[in-house]
């Protein structure tokens, strides 16, 4: 769908912000041998611009055949050239229809989102599941590269769901990061080694709740890094620890607003966030992950976190190569074209979006699920077959037992063939099909 919302006056007002961006860029280049100046955007693909030089002179634009990260990069794009309408657009769109991808890749997003200024409505959606769920960003293998004023704005959030003796631990870790020649014993460190660390946590030590620490947190925690706060306020600290009404002239951050939250002695159902499969189907696939026999009938043991939905992300195979890289227990489903069959696969295996690879394992496995038109599932289990990750070829499969290519829903290039790897047909029709919807989700244990 092509999106046209801006007059005239703004169509001119963004050409000429253009022109002045280009002016400036060249101004800085030199001619090089041949008297002729070259301009270089490494950071803006052939597709990015194309799609910009089109909003620039129509004030229309399409994000149709367009991935999700190539919609981020657009966004990039448009801020780097000061298109704050289209700025501001893209950042709903990816809010509102695709917060499932930036989730997926959050540790990025939330980095770009604070070396990028202009990201507000982003960077809120960030900051509003960090307070939730701070693992998110704690736990992320990126952590120790966030950027101290993204590190800032979280200490700042009252309603973070975290207590402030593992905030404390968590800023710590992060600073040492910055310090890597500082002693791992902390025995030996020297009033130098703290003068450094106290200097890289400046900003962030103010906004530590130092009074909302347990008894035991303050001595365990504060007290062997006591050479990083200011006399009075470590002072202060141990006062309200041995005499707990008595004044201080410390300033008493509020402690945060951590929720208590009871869990019901049942398990409850998590809803499915699927067009083709039903809770029941979700049990049975569950059932087979695990390897049990009697399939489940209730109080499903994973989440089912939707990750792609063709309708809405797009068919091409690519679509799930760039979503999917490095996700690993993840769910195909597939719903055929014209014959309402559900199929499927399950990759315990990571995912690759670089290169062409085969991976063998004894856990995957495909399937054909009961529908209307078919009384029973049908479950394929791997005899040691291979989970092919074929970004180049456009073509991910399980073994040849269930082969993926190209667009899903143009090409009819999918197929169902014999093979040892995974002995069981799912489908008696060895012609090629394609296919009205599919889905992809990774697994996630509820424990």
């Amino acid at each position: 769908m092509t999106t046209q919302f801006y007059d005239r006056l703004s169509n001119d007002l963004n050409f000429l912000k253009v022109v002045p961006y280009f002016k400036k860029k060249f101004d800085e280049i030199t001619f090089n041998e041949n008297h002729v100046k070259v301009l270089k955007l490494p950071n803006i693909s052939v597709k990015i611009f194309n799609v910009i030089i089109k909003y620039i002179y129509s004030g229309k634009f399409s994000l149709e055949k367009l991935e999700n990260s190539d919609t981020f990069d657009l966004l990039i794009a448009s801020n780097e050239f000061e298109l704050d309408e289209l700025v501001e657009h893209l950042q709903s769109h990816l809010v509102n229809d695709n917060s499932s991808w930036l989730r997926l890749k959050f540790a990025q997003i939330y980095r770009t989102s604070y070396q990028v200024k202009n990201f507000k409505i982003i960077r809120d959606f960030c900051n509003n599941i960090i307070t939730k769920y701070p693992n998110t960003i704690f736990e992320s293998e990126n952590f120790h590269s966030l950027p101290e004023d993204a590190l800032i704005s979280i200490l700042k959030q009252d309603d973070l769901q975290l207590e402030e003796g593992k905030i404390w631990e968590y800023v710590i870790e992060w600073g040492k990061a910055k310090n890597p020649t500082l002693p791992t014993n902390l025995d030996k460190w020297t009033s130098d080694n703290f003068l450094s660390l106290k200097k890289t946590l400046k900003g962030c030590l103010p906004h530590i709740r130092y009074f909302s620490f347990s008894n035991e947190d303050v001595v365990e925690k504060i007290y062997p890094y006591q050479q990083l706060l200011e006399q009075q306020l470590f002072l202060d600290i141990t006062i309200k620890l041995i005499t707990p009404n008595k004044p201080i002239s410390s300033i008493i951050l509020p402690p945060r607003k951590i929720l208590n939250t009871t869990l019901p002695t049942r398990i409850a159902p998590i809803p499915l966030s699927s067009n083709i499969i039903t809770n029941e189907h979700a049990l049975e696939i569950s059932s087979w992950i695990d390897k049990k026999e009697i399939p489940y009938i209730e109080n499903n043991p994973y989440k089912f976190e939707l990750l792609v939905r063709g309708s809405r992300d797009g068919f091409d195979i690519k679509t799930i190569y760039n979503i999917c890289d490095k996700v690993s227990k993840t769910i195909i489903i597939l719903k055929v074209e014209g014959t309402d069959e559900i199929l499927g696969g399950y990759n315990p295996l990571e995912w690759e979006n670089n290169k062409n690879q085969s991976k063998r394992t004894k856990d995957s496995f495909i399937f054909s699920l009961k529908t209307a038109n078919m009384k029973d599932s049908i479950l394929s289990t791997s005899q040691g077959g291979y989970v092919h990750s074929y970004p180049r070829k456009l073509e991910l499969s399980f073994g040849n037992a269930l082969r993926l290519i190209g667009n899903l829903k143009t090409e009819k290039r999918c197929c169902c063939m014999k093979s040892e790897e995974y002995p069981k047909p799912i489908r008696s029709d060895s012609s090629t099909f394609s296919v009205e919807e599919y889905e992809v989700f990774k697994i996630i244990s509820n424990k």
